[in-house]
C-alpha cells in the first residue's frame, strides 16, 4: 500500500510539473508568434493511462521470467547495507544500459520505444510517453540477471521505477550543460542527444541516471552548439492519433515480415536495428552515415575544382 501510495504522488507530481512547463513554453511560444503543440502532451497522456489500464490486465512478461529467475536464484541477497544498496544501484544501471541499448538495436523492442521518441518537441511530457506494448515484449528478461543473483524481483522493479523516476527532470530543452556532473550522470544535455534524430547524435547515451557506461562502451556524445539537436524521429510522425501514435511501428514490422519471402529474412526484419533491409540497402543509423561519407567525398573534388577556377 505505501509503493502504490508512493506512485500515485509521483505519477501525480510529474504531470503536474509537465503541465506547469507546458504552459509556460505556450506562453513563450505565443510572444514570438508561434503555436504550442497541445497535441502532443495528450499523446503522452493518453499514453500514461493506457499503460495504467494495462496493469490490470495479465499480459506481462515480467512475471513468469521473474518467477524462473528467482526460483533459480545463485543466493538470497538482503539490501540491508550502504554497499548493497550502491551494488544493487551500480547493477541496475548496467542492465537498464542494456535493455535501453537493445530497445533501439533491435527493431522488435524499438517498435515499442519508437513511442518514446516519437515527440518532435522535448519537454517533461515526453518522459510519461513509454508505449504500451513494453509488458508484452519480454523487456524484464533484462533486469532478470538481478533477481538470478538473489535480488527479490519486487526490489529490482522498484529499483527500475526510481531510475525512471530520476529521468524525468531530463527531458527538458531549458537546463544547460551541468559541468562536471556530465562526466558521470546522466543529465538533460546527454539526454537531449539520445532524443535527437541529427545523424550524428543517433544511437548515444543510453544511460538511466549514470553516463558511466556510455563513456565505457563507446556510445556517448556531447551535445554541440555547433549542432542544435533536431528532436523527433529520423521520419518524423506528425500524427494526433493515439492508436496511431502506439501501433504504427510493430505495424509497419509486420508488413515487413510478411513480405520478407522466407523466415530468415523475416526474423532479419525482427532482430536487426531499425531501417535494416535484406538487400543491404537500408537506412540503419551506419548504412546512413556511410552514405553521408560518400556523399562528403563526393563533394571534395568538386569544392577543390571551384578553389582552383577562383
Amino acid at each position: 500500500m505505501q509503493l502504490h501510495k508512493l506512485t500515485l504522488l509521483a505519477t501525480g507530481f510529474v504531470v503536474a510539473a509537465s503541465m506547469v512547463e507546458a504552459f509556460f513554453l505556450a506562453r513563450k511560444a505565443r510572444r514570438e508568434g508561434k503555436t504550442y503543440p497541445w497535441h502532443e502532451m495528450g499523446l503522452s497522456l493518453v499514453d500514461m493511462i493506457g499503460r495504467k489500464l494495462m496493469v490490470l490486465l495479465p499480459l506481462s512478461l515480467a512475471t513468469p521470467i521473474f518467477a524462473f529467475a528467482w526460483q533459480h536464484r545463485l543466493f538470497t541477497v538482503e539490501i540491508n547495507s550502504a554497499l548493497a544498496v550502491l551494488l544493487l544501484f551500480i547493477g541496475q544501471e548496467f542492465c537498464y544500459y542494456w535493455y535501453h541499448r537493445a530497445s533501439h538495436r533491435i527493431r522488435f523492442f524499438w517498435a515499442t520505444h519508437a513511442v518514446h521518441h516519437s515527440p518532435n518537441e522535448l519537454t517533461l511530457g515526453t518522459a510519461y510517453r513509454l508505449g504500451w506494448t513494453g509488458k508484452i515484449t519480454g523487456n524484464a528478461i533484462f533486469f532478470a540477471p538481478l533477481v538470478f543473483l538473489g535480488v527479490r524481483p519486487e526490489v529490482v522493479l522498484a529499483t527500475l521505477s526510481l531510475n525512471l523516476l530520476y529521468q524525468f527532470w531530463l527531458h527538458t530543452t531549458w537546463i544547460p550543460k551541468l559541468g562536471w556532473f556530465e562526466y558521470v550522470f546522466n543529465t538533460p544535455s546527454a539526454h537531449r542527444v539520445h532524443h535527437a534524430s541529427n545523424l550524428d547524435y543517433l544511437d548515444a547515451n543510453y544511460g538511466g541516471v549514470l553516463i558511466i557506461f556510455d563513456r565505457l562502451f563507446g556510445t556517448y556524445v556531447e551535445e554541440r552548439e555547433e549542432e542544435p539537436c533536431r528532436f523527433g524521429l529520423v521520419h518524423p510522425t506528425t500524427t494526433h492519433n493515439p492508436l496511431v501514435n502506439q501501433f504504427e511501428h510493430w505495424i509497419s514490422l509486420g508488413k515487413d515480415m510478411m513480405a520478407a519471402g522466407n523466415p530468415l529474412k523475416a526474423i532479419g526484419y525482427l532482430l536487426m536495428p531499425p531501417g535494416w533491409a535484406p538487400d543491404g540497402k537500408g537506412t540503419t543509423t551506419e548504412e546512413l552515415r556511410q552514405q553521408q561519407r560518400l556523399q562528403q567525398r563526393q563533394q571534395q573534388p568538386v569544392e577543390g575544382e571551384m578553389a582552383v577556377a577562383q
